[in-house]
């Protein structure tokens, strides 16, 4: 028999040893999470023993993330604005950066929007947005369906009414939206082989690579989207730190969009890009 404490450590070294980030923290949140405890219940048990199929599991997930298998998709959970997530290999791992998205997003919506969540994934923006939010409608749109799978699972699971839309890009979108919010593929398809192994060789491609150079998704959301807004609707991306000017002046050539501006994160960089959809006359 062993106890927790040897376990853990056993399992650190195994982390450490194959070169993975925070090897400490994933070693403990994977003992949490094959015994089946809370982080207070893990601190109070150092000496306990654990039985063979129990330290048998444990060490089987840290093999798994020696790989550089992500964490999230062994305990297939994330959190988002607080609020938990189910996710898979069919989804990116929702990340801090976009929970800046979702907040700024929140600061022009009230109780009568709509709102459509263009390449929606694992639906954390479209489902924060209806909970955090109580928006009166909310469209989740994505090309994959296992991601829509996935989107509806965690609207079911956070209990609120999001439809979602199979459809590449505005395909089989109906209607018009006070607000579109995206966090398109936007990774440069030379920079994905640099990015770090738990990205690259895990999480959908389909959901990183935003072809040559980054913007493709972009100018084909600006192109479509004022069929889709609303008049003074908004329209919201996330965008790679390096990316601010080009996609403010993707929308700039549209001079029914205004009010343009590129919002920092806290770390200094480029990260949300937004403008005021406004109808010139005339136009439909």
């Amino acid at each position: 028999m062993i106890t927790i404490r040897e376990l853990y450590r056993q399992g650190y070294e195994i982390l450490s040893n194959s070169d993975i980030d925070d090897a400490k923290v994933d070693a403990k949140l994977l003992l949490e999470f094959a015994l089946n405890m809370t982080s207070s219940e893990y601190h109070m048990s150092y000496d306990k023993e654990v039985s063979n199929d129990m330290c048998e599991n444990y060490l089987t997930l840290i093999e798994q993330r020696a790989t550089h298998y992500p964490l999230q998709y062994i305990t297939g959970t994330q959190e988002f604005m607080g609020i938990e997530f189910m996710v898979n290999e069919n989804v990116l791992i929702p990340r801090w950066e976009t929970e800046m998205l979702v907040e700024e997003v929140l600061k022009e919506c009230d109780k009568f929007s709509t709102v459509l969540d263009m390449c929606s994934g694992s639906g954390c923006i479209a489902t924060s947005i209806k909970k955090l939010g109580k928006v009166y409608r909310a469209v989740g749109v994505d090309i994959s369906k296992e991601a829509i799978n996935v989107g509806m699972y965690n609207a079911l699971k956070n209990e609120v009414d999001i439809e979602f839309v199979n459809s590449d890009l505005f395909e089989n979108v109906k209607g018009k939206y006070d607000i579109i919010v995206s966090n398109p593929p936007y990774i440069k398809t030379k920079v994905i082989e640099g990015l770090m192994p738990e990205v690259r060789r895990f999480e959908p491609m389909i959901a990183l690579d935003g072809t040559e150079d980054g913007l493709h998704f972009y100018r084909r959301i600006i192109a479509d989207a004022p069929n889709f807004l609303k008049d003074n609707g908004w329209i919201f991306f996330e965008i790679g730190h390096d990316q601010g000017k080009d996609v403010a002046m993707l929308l700039a050539k549209n001079d029914e969009f205004k009010e343009i501006q590129v919002i920092k994160d806290y770390a200094g960089n480029s990260r949300i890009v937004k403008a005021k959809y406004e109808r010139a006359n005339g136009s439909y």
